[in-house]
């Protein structure tokens, strides 16, 4: 049965839930899980929607949990929902209307987090735009956020959770960050937090640690490149000189 099992109650008031499950980028896990690690936030509640698969993950305490969690900061007025697991497209639909349902009942604005698929030079610094249903897109100009340049779709659990708010008429924020189409993306989450959940949630976000994982990634992402290079060269036809030899 589907169902959102609270396990330690924290008292909060009108708050604001990012939501991190994986995607382009996984610029919303990136962001989220940032978030619950930087504000060590309390364990709030498991997710237990239609749909989510179900497997055990633990910690390296040896402690189980639920794959899909709540994570709450009552300082903050903050809600965090963090995956382990992707969401499949044929759970979407299930699972975002269990979390709408709770979202809805725990009177929090929601916060989608979205990857733009973008190649763009490893320097530049990701655009973010903001959707929004109802008064979302009052959150949105609080953070001077602008829309799209062009219409476009959400798709996958986070369009899945913006299209179940607008047929439920729950007040939501898309946020939608240029991203890497390939790789993990902080560059992107960072910008996320920076340019969206700071304003709109009124808190501020530590984000050196994520500046950090960004140059190790991109330096992942040169050796890999690398190596995808020397393999395409060691299998492609090709003449070289062999020095006098003959084979």
């Amino acid at each position: 049965m589907a169902s959102i099992d609270v396990t330690e109650p924290v008292d909060l008031d009108d708050p604001v839930l990012v939501e991190g499950l994986p995607g382009v980028g996984l610029v919303g896990k990136i962001a989220t899980d940032h978030l619950v690690e930087e504000y060590e936030m309390t364990e709030h509640a498991a997710v237990r929607c239609e749909g989510l698969p179900q497997v055990a993950v633990y910690d390296t305490d040896g402690r189980v949990q639920s794959p899909v969690r709540l994570y709450a900061d009552a300082e903050r007025d903050l809600l965090a929902l963090q995956s382990d697991v992707p969401v499949t497209r044929s759970a979407a639909a299930s699972v975002a209307d269990c979390l709408t349902d709770w979202l809805r009942d725990a009177g929090a604005l929601p916060l989608y987090l979205s990857g733009l698929p973008v190649e763009q030079d490893v320097d530049a610094i990701p655009a973010t735009y903001g959707v929004s249903v109802g008064d979302g897109a009052t959150a949105l100009q609080s953070a001077d956020l602008d829309a799209p340049a062009q219409r476009g779709v959400v798709s996958g659990p986070t369009g899945a959770l913006l299209a179940q708010a607008s047929e439920d008429d729950l007040d939501a924020a898309g946020l939608v960050v240029e991203s890497n189409p390939q790789f993990p993306d902080p560059a992107a989450a960072r910008q996320l937090l920076l340019k969206g959940v700071e304003p709109i949630a009124g808190i501020d976000v530590p984000t050196e640690a994520l500046v950090d994982r960004a140059e190790e990634i991109q330096d992942q992402r040169e050796e890999l490149a690398r190596r995808m290079q020397e393999a395409a060269e060691e299998e492609s036809s090709q003449a070289q000189s062999l020095g006098g030899m003959y084979r």
